[in-house]
């Protein structure tokens, strides 16, 4: 029987791009030439998701990373230059950041465990929750914006977090760009020491190394393949408190992102309706045609109940009494919403901000431990004061919505009344009663609120401001039209007239002046700096160990894909290794060459290169006493290889001889005895290794049964999971796809379903020209459907599966 059980095969609309396996489920990402990413479990490859492109994040994505939970799927947007974090059960995105370059590549790693820091940072984060209630959510208009504080995500920041072990997302570009990100979330590092553009990212499992495959441009402007090795020690001796600072700082990062969803909804709930006040009373300046100013009208209109035509126009036909009976509810409903947001949104994500923020200034001030990761005692405390000053100033909006509460509830009543009165309408009895201090309380309205105005009027040629609360939430860099009156207020006195307290660095400086938004602004630049200082000092400790040239890249290869292209990264994190896997097609196309380096850059590897031959005959037995009666002598080149596990490799072969170059093989190399070769290479780092490949030592394999022959199927990338045992074959015009069990035995080729066949036998006709290969790959579709393989018909129902119930 054949060696890998078959469990699924497809034939796709579009081209697929890019391929990832779930570390911990039965379950692969795709992406495609649409724009689309789809996950599909291994059972017959039936969909669970589709999330088709959008223009709020891009189209275009470019590389695909899996948490090593297997709980969130990283990909990034090359149109957009963003990278989005989204969950894998139900195809929701939790975050998003953006990047300076397009993303190439990532990498997304997890630390080895450590019993020690883990039981340290479980106790600390305790601690918090301890100290710290829940935030609110967001109302739902804002948390289906930002998953992370929806109501089924209420422990927000955890579900980012994980695990308490640090898992470290590493993205890569153009231009050397390459920055590290704790949890996904954090940026910790940002390496300025690469050329050339980022093929592949791999960051061992102990922190001491980064394995970077990069594409650099020669003197004669050919591509070139090179490996990078970077050391960063930095991570590695100062794990637990990388840690540490990762999580707080990831906290900090989130609790912004909360403030400002907080105050966007601040803002929508300021209607545009409450402007219609001041808009009546400009128009109705600039109209006049007397010399009365208008708190004189409203005053005469107070005390004697005489409105001028003016006014009474302005009234009755342009206020209206109903539309000012609808303004006060407005209002009342407005400045309640937005007065719940601020206690309970604001306040709250204020003071988690700033207990965390005061956790990381004690951490900074163990200059032993936490100075080399670069943590500012001062950067910090001006984070502290300026989020004390954001906190001041939404102290300061909410005793301006309490007085304007109250002012806009008599002022409305009694004009109200007036207004009634003028119609000749009945006045209900509990409105008609207005006493003395009522009367006062109007007049001290008009007076504050009409004279400051018709004044700011007549200097600035603005418009009124009666309503107060709306100028603290637009985001500009003006002052206030309206700012709050002082005067009178022991505190202020009491400060202004002190010499000590007046420069004090203990009092949270106030920006009376300014907006809310502006204040906030301020503070999300303060607190950036002191985010972004220690991804500027770990970058700067990161330092280029080696750089290896592997071999020049054809002319006819620079149209691969490259993100399926070899060379491939894997972290032995037993062994403490790197290995790069790749081929030199155009020197030896039947060799398979390994490069392996210690994580640690200052350890050196005996015989750290080595080719495997792959002339060798394929059926022999596992200890090559005897080859299989059936085996044949022939000659195979590579098409793709991958680590399936420290100690096997996943190849797909190709026949070199002119009767097997359409063969494609499937097979499982032992590399056991490849690894254990004693003979050394000489490297000459003048030169590329290409040009000096003749002293390479070459290793002979005997995989036994460990192959598979894929009939009627241009076969040509492989994706694998030795976790789970499994391996995704693609096509060469990157449509159809074959799934495979790698521990187990094919069923009898009797009892394989039918649509299979007629999947391959479309395939061919698919794969003859790839001129046409849109129209035939569209036909391939229709066989594939109507053959019963899963698809369109049943997307509803598969749309609504779950990720979770493949285990």
């Amino acid at each position: 029987m054949p060696a890998f059980r078959q469990v699924g095969e497809k034939q796709l609309p579009n081209p697929v791009l890019y391929m990832a396996w779930s570390p911990k489920r039965d379950l692969i990402a795709l992406v495609n030439t649409a724009g689309e990413l789809l996950l599909h479990r291994l059972a017959n490859f039936q969909r669970v998701w589709n999330l088709p492109p959008s223009e709020n994040t891009g189209k275009e994505i470019t590389s695909l990373a899996w948490r090593p939970d297997g709980k969130i799927l990283a990909f990034s947007l090359g149109d957009t230059k963003q990278v989005v974090l989204c969950d894998a059960e139900k195809a929701e995105i939790l975050h998003l950041f953006t990047v300076d370059y397009p993303v190439s590549c990532m990498h997304w790693m997890e630390v080895q465990s450590d019993s020690s820091v883990s039981s340290s940072f479980t106790d600390s984060e305790d601690e918090s929750n301890r100290f710290l209630p829940k935030l609110p959510i967001l109302p739902k208009s804002y948390s289906s914006t930002s998953k992370i504080f929806s109501e089924e995500k209420s422990d927000e920041v955890t579900n980012l977090l994980g695990d308490v072990r640090l898992n470290i997302l590493v993205v890569g570009g153009q231009s050397g760009f390459v920055e590290l990100y704790a949890y996904g979330l954090y940026k910790i590092a940002t390496l300025n020491t690469i050329t050339g553009v980022c093929r592949s990212l791999c960051l061992s499992g102990d922190l001491k190394s980064l394995s970077i495959i990069t594409e650099v441009r020669s003197p004669e402007d050919n591509a070139e393949i090179h490996y990078v090795q970077l050391d960063t020690g930095l991570l590695s001796s100062c794990l637990p408190e990388l840690t540490r600072m990762a999580r707080k700082f990831t906290h900090i990062s989130t609790l912004i992102q909360y403030l400002r969803l907080s105050l966007t909804c601040m803002c929508e709930a300021w209607e545009d309706i409450l402007m219609q006040m001041d808009l009546r009373l400009t128009k109705f300046v600039q109209e006049k045609n007397t010399n009365t100013q208008v708190q004189d009208e409203f005053l005469e209109l107070l005390l004697w109940g005489h409105a001028s035509p003016e006014l009474q126009a302005l009234l009755m036909n342009q206020l209206t009494v109903k539309g000012l009976k609808m303004l006060g509810q407005s209002i009342e409903s407005s400045y309640s919403s937005i007065q719940k947001l601020v206690i309970s949104h604001l306040q709250s994500g204020s003071e988690a901000l700033l207990y965390y923020l005061s956790e990381v200034k004690g951490m900074a001030l163990w200059k032993q431990k936490f100075q080399p990761l670069g943590l500012d005692p001062t950067a910090i405390e001006d984070a502290i004061t300026a989020v004390g000053s954001f906190t001041l100033k939404a102290s300061e909006l909410l005793q301006v919505i309490d007085k304007s509460m109250k002012n806009f509830k008599a002022f409305f009543r009694w004009l109200y009344v007036a207004m009634l009165r003028m119609s000749e309408d009945h006045v209900p009895p509990e409105l008609n009663k207005m006493t003395q201090r009522d009367l006062a309380f109007v007049a001290d309205f008009l007076s504050e609120h009409f004279s400051a105005n018709e004044e700011l009027f007549d200097r600035k040629g603005k418009y009124f401001n009666v309503e107060r609360v709306g100028q603290y939430l637009k985001d500009e860099d003006e002052d206030l039209v309206s700012p709050p009156n002082m005067d009178g207020n022991h505190w202020v006195t009491f400060v202004q007239q002190s010499t000590h307290l007046k420069e004090s660095p203990l009092l949270f400086p106030t920006y009376p002046q300014k907006s809310l938004h502006f204040v906030k602004r301020m503070m999300e630049s303060t607190i950036d700096i002191c985010l972004q200082k220690p991804a500027g000092v770990i970058g700067g400790s990161v330092k280029q160990a080696v750089r290896l040239p592997l071999y020049s890249v054809s002319k006819s290869s620079e149209d691969t894909p490259r993100l399926f292209e070899l060379p491939s990264l894997w972290n032995d994190k037993n062994a403490a290794m790197h290995y790069i896997v790749f081929c030199m097609q155009e020197i030896s196309p039947s060799k398979i060459y390994i490069l392996r380096r210690a994580t640690d850059p200052n350890r050196s590897v005996p015989n750290g290169l080595v080719a495997i031959d792959l002339n060798t005959p394929l059926n022999t037995t596992i200890d090559d006493e005897a080859p299989v009666a059936e085996s044949v002598d022939r000659s195979y080149s590579c098409l793709d290889a991958r680590l399936y596990d420290d100690e096997t490799l996943t190849v797909v072969l190709q026949g070199q001889d002119s009767d097997d170059n359409r063969l494609r093989l499937l097979a499982q190399l032992p590399l056991g005895s490849a690894l254990r070769c004693e003979e050394g290479f000489t490297w000459d780092p003048s030169l590329r290794l290409d040009q000096q490949s003749e002293g390479i030592p070459a290793q002979g394999l005997t995989w036994g049964n460990q192959s598979r022959d894929l009939e009627n199927m241009k076969a040509q990338f492989v994706a694998v999971n030795g976790i789970r045992k499994v391996a995704c074959v693609l096509s060469s015009n990157l449509r159809h796809i074959r799934v495979f069990e790698m521990d187990v035995e094919d069923e009898e080729d009797e009892e394989r379903p039918d649509d299979s066949q007629d999947i391959s036998s479309d395939q061919d006709g698919l794969e003859e020209t790839q001129a046409n290969r849109g129209a035939t790959g569209a036909d391939g579709d229709k066989k594939a459907e109507a053959s019963g393989e899963t698809g369109e018909e049943s997307g509803v129902a598969v749309e609504q599966t779950s990720a979770s119930d493949t285990l």
